[in-house]
């Protein structure tokens, strides 16, 4: 009985020890930059609430070579970052080519391979 009993209590523990490291890993704290996961997306092949996952920003800096992109953004929610200007990559380095320095874009970053990427980009409404 008293083995069945610790059994049960340690199965337990070990259950809500996983559920809060899940939810730790989900929502990283602090402020290094390496925060970030993608969210599944509702209908229109979108990520889960596109819209207000996307931040606002405007273009400092386009580098073909490097295909890097300079942004003075507000703050980037899904990386709990606050606003700044920084450099980020780019998933479709394409995209470069149909933007222009000064203009206003909504856009989301990610950490994708230890690198904050945009991996999406739209200039913002008018």
């Amino acid at each position: 009985m008293k083995y069945t009993l610790h059994h049960t209590a340690l199965a337990a523990l070990l259950a809500l020890a996983a559920a809060g490291a899940t939810a730790a890993d989900s929502h990283a704290g602090g402020h290094d930059h390496d925060h970030g996961a993608a969210s599944a997306g509702p209908s229109g092949g979108q990520p889960a609430a596109a819209a207000a996952d996307l931040s606002e920003g405007e273009i400092r800096k386009i580098d073909l070579d490097t295909k890097r992109l300079t942004l003075k953004h507000g703050p980037l929610k899904n990386l709990d970052m606050a606003g700044m200007t920084m450099v980020f990559q780019i998933k479709d380095p394409a995209q470069l080519e149909k933007l222009q320095v000064g203009e206003k874009v909504r856009f989301r970053a990610e950490k994708i391979d230890g690198k904050l990427t945009v991996t999406r980009i739209e200039p913002q409404a008018r």
